[in-house]
């Protein structure tokens, strides 16, 4: 019997998941790690409900007990892989001190493209797919984890710009119908930054985004075989036009 506690009161036993729910979690768990091995080895088009169904000694039927669909397996595995690529991105990040952001900056954009060279039908699951409410508030689960995502180099972005008072670009030296678009979006979703700033996000992402895009997919091949000194510049270029090229060090300084 519970014995009373300072108080008086009895307290109560501490909540446990059921078997049935312990063995669900599991079997869902399985289902999305058999559903990535199917996408590593055979691409997108491998990763069918039959396989994993297969894989996992069930029948089909069975299956949809656990996934109401192929459309909602694709959302769970993108949101795994999103969540795993934000966590080594967060690792780089914390290895550094929160008084360095250029140098925590740098070492995320790195680690982005290490994951993505490593885990390339991950990264092409992942970014084939259009985001077009990353800075809205969403229920979706994928829009979510796209966002966690995104916040991790939005917020080093905007504190590298309030670290080192980063020059901005003049808004009249601007396209106006870029402007136009840059400023509707809700200041309170990109740290406050100003339309500079968020013109500076945007081409950063666009450069360090493309030059990894084009290693993963082999666009690179027909000039380099080693493309690391291709994306080294492209950082480079990136701090340049942040205004911090003397924060700029190359991997191992």
């Amino acid at each position: 019997m519970a014995e009373p506690n300072a108080v008086g009161w009895v307290d109560a036993p501490p909540t446990t998941s059921s078997r049935r729910q312990r063995v669900r979690a599991a079997t869902e768990e399985e289902i999305r790690c058999t559903a990535r091995r199917l996408l590593v080895a055979h691409g997108p088009e491998g990763m069918t409900l039959r396989a994993i169904a297969r894989d996992m000694g069930m029948t089909a039927p069975a299956l949809y007990r656990y996934v109401d669909s192929h459309a909602d397996l694709l959302v769970l595995v993108t949101v795994d892989v999103y969540d795993e690529l934000r966590a080594a991105m967060e690792a780089a990040r914390d290895a550094l001190p929160d008084d360095d952001p250029a140098g925590r900056l740098l070492a995320v954009s790195r680690a982005f493209r290490g994951w993505a060279l490593q885990h390339p039908p991950e990264f092409g699951l992942v970014f084939t797919q259009p985001i077009v409410s990353l800075l809205k508030p969403t229920e979706s689960e994928l829009e979510g984890a796209a966002q966690r995502f995104g916040l991790v180099f939005g917020e080093l972005f905007a504190a590298v710009l309030a670290r080192y008072r980063s020059p901005l670009p003049a808004v009249a030296e601007l396209d106006p119908a870029y402007v136009a678009q840059l400023e509707a979006v809700d200041a309170d979703k990109v740290a406050g930054m100003p339309v500079g700033a968020r013109y500076l996000f945007v081409t950063a992402w666009v450069r360090l985004y493309g030059c990894v895009c084009m290693e993963v997919f082999g666009h690179l091949g027909w000039a380099v075989q080693d493309s690391a000194p291709v994306f080294e510049d492209a950082l480079r270029d990136i701090a340049a036009r942040m205004g911090i090229a003397k924060q700029y060090r190359p991997p191992g300084a």
